[in-house]
């Protein structure tokens, strides 16, 4: 999967395996060592002196924790190339027990992989997206324990765990963190065109919905992939983003608001501009 997503970024890209310079990789539905970043690099023939970063475990939220290295990586880097690839097998981690608490996370969860090239300075030709400006990060200390890998002995593997007042747990702290994003750029919430959610569930993106005040034409790609797809678990987001530009209804100077949710609990946000 993750391959086949480089592959198609690439190609959306105009760009080349030999133009990658820095590739990070985020999955926490497998550990892996050497990192996927490796093992990519022998699979695809990625130069070898690609840099790389492995970003594993840190769940739903990790994209845009990796979208923050990676800008950074390509900040530093002016004219190069970095692809960020988030790839999760969530099925592997399904466990049949016969509980209401695995059936709802099985029929949550699904597959899938998603890559976004970044560029300092110079846009690769073809590429067309918008600049990253900033991010901003809330963990809820108190809600840890919410969303969590268990060890299951009769299976044999981890189990994972989904408190179901996550929602609003989560929901009631979206509008600090958003606020904070916005409020250092000099922006408000009617400033932002495009929101892209996370597709946690859908009790996940009402309480995000709600507590932001945004309608359901502002989340219409989060609840076509999680309709589609599922919760894609660190990938998510960057399923939605695909679908606003098929779209094509961005314009020069709009602005977006990526938001992201996992385990600790946590909310990351990113706001980009066109």
């Amino acid at each position: 999967m993750g391959a086949r997503a480089i592959e198609a970024c690439l190609k959306n890209a105009a760009a080349a395996i030999d133009d990658i310079g820095h590739l990070c990789c985020v999955t926490s539905t497998g550990f892996l060592t050497p990192g996927l970043t490796a093992l990519l690099i022998r699979e695809m023939g990625i130069p070898p002196q690609c840099s790389r970063l492995d970003v594993v475990g840190m769940g739903c939220n990790a994209g845009l924790n990796a979208l923050g290295v990676t800008s950074a990586w390509s900040a530093a880097h002016p004219g190069q190339l970095a692809i960020l690839l988030c790839a999760e097998a969530c099925s592997a981690a399904y466990v049949f027990d016969l509980t209401m608490r695995t059936a709802i996370v099985n029929s949550l969860f699904g597959d899938g992989a998603a890559a976004i090239a970044l560029v300092g300075d110079d846009p690769l030709p073809g590429a067309g997206g918008p600049r990253v400006l900033s991010f901003a990060s809330h963990i809820i200390t108190d809600a840890s324990g919410a969303m969590r890998y268990d060890w299951d002995n009769k299976q044999g593997k981890f189990s994972f765990f989904l408190d179901p007042d996550i929602p609003y747990v989560v929901g009631a702290h979206a509008e600090l963190v958003v606020n904070r994003l916005l409020s250092e750029a000099g922006l408000r919430r009617g400033d932002i065109s495009h929101w892209l959610v996370h597709s946690g569930g859908k009790k996940v993106i009402d309480a995000i919905r709600v507590n932001l005040g945004l309608t359901r034409h502002d989340v219409r790609h989060t609840t076509d992939v999680l309709r589609d797809y599922g919760n894609l678990s660190s990938g998510s987001f960057l399923f939605s983003y695909q679908r606003l530009l098929h779209e094509k209804v961005a314009r020069p100077g709009d602005y977006g608001v990526f938001i992201t949710m996992g385990p600790g609990a946590t909310i990351e946000t990113a706001l980009i501009q066109w």
